[in-house]
């Protein structure tokens, strides 16, 4: 939350700007649910909004809007984010038209912040100033400029002779003498509410799109004694038209997610391939990440931990001192205190791995829990399973719980020494202390301390094996 000397004395109203086809997105998903940093950029805008302390956000939508207000509703509490429909493409002032309706019995002294839904890294600090500023004007209006790193095709202040700001001229309505002009719209407001309804009702679309700006309440505001324009850097305010600008930002946000991180305790060995989601953590102290390690979702890691190359994890609780080693996936799973994970490891939803328990290469859970001690070091499958304290899961292993209509639930109790090349067909249990010899197919119980055993009884023939080698070395010397 932004300090309360940044904000309004009231808490401002926030319209947010997302009704647009995003034609250049090439895409069936809306523009604004494109994901930055594993959040919808209409999230992190809405997640500004609150941050510099907003009493009301209201949505504009038009294309998908049922999809947009999903995404919201799931993001934030069903109804937490008001929703005005834009059901007619006629620009940005049309757009703010639509939702007046929504802030109908709001007082005309309130201040109205109008936001895009396509700039996630819009600082909530930036919101705040752009209040400040409004209640400060004369004319009850204030905006955010910047200055694009290369040429651009935004709309450019233009000021008097005094410095006053008088309009702003569209990119497609400019002249060249114009569009040399190096202070460019940014795209966002405040305003007091009484000053917007009175000046959309002036707004005409005499222009060359044919639509209503939303940049012409500058001209009703410079009769007031003009706007106040605050710079912005052009990386904070930059939006979302293409794939390209998409990539941009992603990696923006990125670098700073990452490099919050850094400040606070956690060595990344080469941040620029290091991706860590917005909402992830926390991350303790002294985490040590790999290059190409893949943090997502809500994945949370204590002191100590030990993330190698290339692994990836997904809703994924870890606890202190836990080595995570190269090239592992887990999601959705829980992992105790000085845990060792991996090479090559695959942790599906549901799997639970207790303290000082460990998982080798090429093994695989799903739905399982392995007790304090337990271990699987290579080449398991272990579904549907409860594995004991330090019992021991030899390679090969495979608990067999799908019957092609049904799973089944494998129990493996404490001690239980399982050798290799076994498969426990489900519904089973192997009792405590109990051994299950190599090659053995399990099906059914094993009680505690016994030894299962299936196996075919060995047979061997003597000097089988000369007699082999003698007669294929005679058919390879008659060329057969």
């Amino acid at each position: 939350m932004i300090p309360s000397r940044h904000m309004s004395r009231r808490a401002p109203l926030v319209f947010i700007m997302a009704a647009g086809l995003g034609t250049r997105m090439k895409s069936d998903l809306p523009k604004v649910l494109h994901r930055v940093a594993g959040r919808p950029m209409i999230h992190w805008v809405v997640t500004a909004a609150r941050a510099a302390g907003a009493g009301r956000v209201v949505a504009i939508l038009g294309h998908k809007a049922d999809d947009v207000k999903a995404a919201l509703d799931a993001s934030f509490g069903a109804g937490a984010v008001d929703v005005a429909l834009q059901t007619e493409q006629r620009g940005t002032g049309h757009a703010v038209q639509c939702a007046l309706p929504a802030v109908a019995e709001e007082a005309d002294d309130q201040v109205v912040v109008i936001l895009t839904g396509d700039a996630p890294l819009l600082a909530s600090e930036r919101i705040a100033e752009l209040v400040t500023a409004c209640e400060a004007s004369p004319a009850g209006m204030a905006l955010l400029s910047t200055v694009p790193p290369r040429p651009m095709p935004y709309g450019r202040l233009v000021r008097d002779a005094g410095g006053k700001l008088e309009r702003i001229v569209e990119h497609s309505d400019a002249t060249e003498a114009q569009r040399r002009l190096p202070d460019t719209n940014a795209g966002f407001y405040a305003i007091k509410l009484g000053h917007l309804r009175k000046d959309l009702q002036a707004l005409r679309a005499d222009n060359a799109k044919g639509e209503l700006y939303l940049t012409d309440l500058v001209a009703h505001a410079a009769a007031r004694g003009g706007a106040t324009a605050i710079d912005a850097p052009f990386s904070e305010v930059a939006g979302i038209n293409d794939r390209v600008d998409l990539a941009a930002v992603e990696t923006a946000a990125r670098r700073r997610i990452n490099e919050a991180w850094m400040r606070a305790g956690v060595t990344m060995v080469d941040p620029a391939t290091t991706y860590i989601d917005a909402d992830v953590g926390p991350l303790g102290k002294d985490v040590w990440l790999a290059a190409n390690v893949c943090l997502r979702g809500r994945t949370a890691l204590g002191d100590g931990v030990r993330i190698d190359l290339g692994s990836v994890l997904t809703d994924v609780q870890v606890g202190e001192h836990v080595h995570i080693k190269p090239h592992s996936v887990l999601t959705e799973t829980q992992l105790g205190q000085r845990v060792e994970v991996g090479p090559f490891t695959h942790c599906r939803p549901g799997s639970r791995i207790d303290e000082g328990a460990r998982l080798g290469n090429f093994v695989e859970t799903k739905q399982t829990h392995l007790m304090a001690g337990a271990k699987a070091n290579h080449l398991a499958y272990l579904g549907d399973a409860s594995i004991g304290a330090k019992a021991n899961i030899g390679a090969g292993t495979i608990t067999c719980n799908y019957d092609g209509f049904r799973k089944h639930r494998t129990t493996i109790e404490a001690g239980a020494f399982i050798g290799s090349d076994s498969q426990l067909v489900a519904p089973v249990t192997v009792g405590r202390d109990a051994f299950v010899a190599a090659g053995t197919t399990v099906t059914k119980d094993v009680p505690r301390g016994a030894l299962a055993l299936t196996r075919v009884k060995q047979v061997n023939v003597d000097e089988w094996a000369d007699r082999f080698r003698e007669s294929n070395a005679v058919h390879k010397k008659d060329g057969h």
